[in-house]
């Protein structure tokens, strides 16, 4: 089928955000700065003292207290924020949240031992302090745990390191969570200061260690005993990849949506201890939920030995890549390579007209090809292959440059996009996207990243 070419597409004006991304976005702000001011009123009633070096150090170690709290809501993995702001967008927070306890943990020990430094320095005062004050040698340890994390998580750490390596490190994090909370009730003097400071503190706390407790094992725990989870059926769909049927008790009621995304780990004595992020490849029907991989490393192309019948414990449903968030009567979905497997899902589900564009090197590496089309032909939906190298260009430029993408989907602007496909993909289909001016709010991609 030919496409004109369509003359310059010019800036269509900002579409209205969804409600539920506002929502989201706004009661985490709002908590955040409600927590700062009430934190500075509480040092500013605690009294603030003649060094100024000490305030500053005080004012930071408190700010990097509740910096460490909202960390926990964050990595929480709590539904209501989950299906609205998606993984990704909470591992984006995690990072920065993670940076600035870094540095508030710094300027505290940093501007306390300046400010209490005697003839002999800060390094000897410190050590001094260490030695004679109780909680202290408990902060210092949790100061460096928590500067090594910082370390390890830059870029050019991060990009050296295995992920196994960096994700034990990583839950060091929670060892000095601990120690820094029982500094902060052995010294802290704000918290100790008022029935209300130490209330609240001790209050932010529990909050915030309930999200984790809840999020991460009370839910994960009742939806497995809930729902049973077992391999029903392991069918292969190409040479290098695999679907599993998954089945359980009322699936009706897990709540999961096309485009979701579960941590699948198989029960068996060799696996039992791997957690894959799969996402669904074909919408929850409430008989079976089905996941397909691609034998991209050790643990994917194992999951085709699993046998049926084997329990499975299923952590989910995780992301924001659903019809939640569709703002448009039509759509356009863009997948690359295994990211397929949600576009499939999604375009079972979605509503509208909805336009595919499938990217793939070589037509025979088009995973779930036949299915998308049956879908495609039920639905009137278009679907186009989009092939040939990365470094292609075709009569309208690059194969995912805005010209290319206007000659296959003429009224992009007017469609809600989804895609997911490999990072470079992904971030070249968002930028043809602003450049054809399609309001950020119609754009949703999901790169699944986990915040531990």
């Amino acid at each position: 089928m030919t496409t004109t070419l369509q003359p310059p597409v010019r800036p269509a004006p900002a579409g209205r955000a969804t409600p539920h991304k506002v929502l989201a976005k706004a009661g985490l702000y709002v908590f955040l700065l409600a927590n700062a001011a009430f934190v500075t009123y509480l040092f500013n009633v605690a009294g603030v003292g003649s060094n100024k070096l000490i305030n500053f150090g005080r004012l930071a170690g408190l700010y990097g207290a509740l910096a460490m709290a909202f960390q926990l809501l964050l990595v929480a993995r709590l539904p209501w924020l989950d299906r609205r702001l998606g993984m990704d967008k909470l591992t984006s927070w995690h990072r920065w949240i993670g940076f600035t306890i870094f540095f508030t943990l710094v300027g505290h020990l940093v501007f306390i031992a300046l400010g209490n430094a005697g003839a002999d320095g800060p390094i000897a005062e410190v050590i001094r302090q260490a030695t004679e004050l109780e909680g202290i040698l408990r902060a210092l340890v949790a100061w460096a745990i928590i500067m090594v994390v910082g370390i390890v998580s830059a870029r050019f750490a991060r990009r050296r390191l295995a992920y196994e390596t960096w994700h034990f490190i990583h839950l060091y994090t929670y060892v000095a969570i601990f120690l820094a909370f029982s500094h902060q009730v052995a010294v802290g003097s704000t918290f100790r200061k008022s029935a209300l400071a130490t209330g609240y503190w001790w209050g932010l706390w529990a909050f915030a260690l309930g999200s984790v407790l809840i999020g991460r094992v009370v839910l994960p725990a009742y939806r497995n005993w809930k729902h049973q989870f077992r391999v029903a059926a392991v069918v292969p769909e190409a040479p290098n990849v695999v679907s599993v049927y998954i089945e359980g008790k009322d699936l009706d009621r897990l709540g999961a949506k096309a485009g979701q995304f579960f941590l699948w780990r198989f029960l068996t004595k060799d696996r039992w201890w791997q957690a894959n992020p799969f996402s669904l490849s074909a919408a929850p029907n409430g008989k079976y939920l089905r996941l397909t991989a691609k034998a991209l490393g050790t643990g994917s192309a194992d999951i085709r030995n699993i046998n049926v019948g084997t329990r499975v414990f299923a952590e989910g449903p995780y992301g924001a890549f659903t019809t939640m968030h569709q703002t448009k009567p039509n759509a356009l979905l863009v997948a690359g390579g295994v990211g397929v497997t949600p576009v499939r899902a999604l375009l079972e589900e979605i509503k509208g007209h909805v336009v595919v564009l499938y990217r793939v090197s070589d037509p025979r590496e088009a995973v779930l090809l036949r299915e998308l089309e049956g879908l495609a032909r039920a639905k009137g939906a278009v679907l186009r292959l989009v092939t040939g190298s990365s470094k292609a260009i075709t009569a309208n430029g690059p194969l995912l440059g805005p010209e290319n993408i206007v000659a296959l989907v003429p009224d992009v602007q007017d469609r809600d996009v989804f895609i997911c496909g490999p990072g470079g993909m992904t971030d070249a289909v968002i930028t043809s996207l602003d450049e054809l001016g399609v309001p950020s709010n119609q754009i949703h991609a999901e790169r699944f990243a986990l915040a531990n």
